[in-house]
């Protein structure tokens, strides 16, 4: 049995009239940029997540770009963050000449440990930016607890847990920036690169927005230098679709994940463990084991793709050798690295395709 690692074909099946119209809508109208179709998509994502403001912007990258440089983010300021996720989130800190200040995660939920923050704390310290790993939230009223009394601003990288939530609440809602990606792998994902910023204060929106397009309001005029960070218009109208029927899909991912769980729950495999008051989008079904390479072969060997989310931990890469961490500096990122994998997730995987699955392990 061959099985996609994400089967976005069965999902552009099931919403194909609908996508093929939205696009061929904004090619009758050539409003390819900064046109009504993103207009819309922010329209429904305000209302999607609760936030105040919804912009929409070139990838989920840039949305944690724009949210650092809305805040005034300068050479030598310290971001708290993880050292295992993907490297974006530390990446846009030292685009910035800014430095990414690892703290490392738990070992359950494989996000950042809110214990471990407050002893990284410096004066340079400007903000926390926690990722919400697998499509599990972070432990945000103990970040944001911390944040408040050391008077610090929390980014959320949701880029892997939109449509999540936390005591209720959707992920991109729980602190003064939301960030998500619409890469395709992504719960709600576009046809290319895509992401958003959330915020409910007025200033740091308005400032957003400004960075966002080449630092200027109106035509050549520009205040500040800024990025060109536009989200496509043709991405925006696939996007809208699509969130229509996110929350259904929202839910089979987590029907799909406790299937999961509920075959593997005898296999000695560290599972995935969702934390009271959340809910997890299983953005990735990941396991973690001392055995993972010989897993890795029998799936892979019976046509079952796998995936490591994340072999290296941002602390060893090369690109932060001048950071002087070492081998040992964050033991449960390190083990994780060497331990987790990842397996076919998406909420049109069939109970025959994760049973087959099953049971290969």
């Amino acid at each position: 049995m061959k099985i996609p690692f994400i089967d976005l074909q069965s999902q552009y099946q099931a919403y194909k009239g609908e996508i093929d119209s939205a696009i061929q809508n904004v090619l009758d109208t050539s409003q390819y940029i900064m046109g009504p179709s993103v207009k819309q998509f922010e329209a429904s994502l305000t209302e999607y997540v609760g936030a105040k403001h919804a912009i929409g912007c070139a990838s989920g990258t840039d949305a944690l770009l724009l949210a650092l440089m809305a805040i005034g983010i300068k050479p030598n300021d310290e971001i708290i963050t993880t050292p295992f996720t993907f490297i974006a989130s530390s990446e846009v800190i030292s685009l910035l000449g800014a430095v990414p200040v690892f703290v490392d995660i738990e070992a359950d939920t494989y996000n950042i440990n809110a214990e471990l923050i407050k002893n990284k704390i410096t004066s340079k310290t400007k903000a926390i930016m926690p990722v919400s790993l697998y499509g599990q939230i972070a432990d945000m009223d103990a970040i944001n607890s911390i944040a408040e009394k050391h008077n610090l601003i929390v980014i959320e990288d949701a880029a892997q847990s939109f449509g999540a939530t936390y005591k209720g609440k959707k992920s991109c809602n729980l602190s003064h920036f939301g960030c998500t990606s619409f890469f395709p792998s992504k719960p709600l994902g576009c046809y290319g690169d895509g992401g958003a910023l959330f915020t409910n204060d007025d200033e740091f929106a308005e400032k957003a927005r400004l960075f966002l397009a080449h630092g200027s309001k109106r035509r050549y005029d520009h205040e500040v230098i800024g990025i060109n960070g536009r989200l496509d218009a043709i991405q925006a109208a696939i996007l809208d679709v699509k969130l229509k029927y996110f929350e259904d899909e929202v839910q089979s991912r987590a029907e799909k994940g406790q299937y999961y769980i509920d075959l593997l729950k005898d296999k000695g495999i560290q599972l995935p463990t969702i934390k009271e008051e959340r809910t997890s989008v299983f953005a990735q079904f990941t396991l973690q084991s001392e055995n993972r390479e010989g897993f890795i072969k029998k799936l892979n060997d019976n046509d079952v793709p796998t995936a490591i989310h994340y072999p290296t931990p941002l602390h060893l890469q090369k690109c932060y050798k001048g950071l002087n961490y070492n081998v040992g500096d964050f033991p449960i990122s390190e083990k994780a690295a060497n331990e987790v994998f990842s397996l076919p997730m998406s909420p049109f995987i069939t109970k025959e395709q994760q049973s087959y699955i099953v049971d290969l392990f």
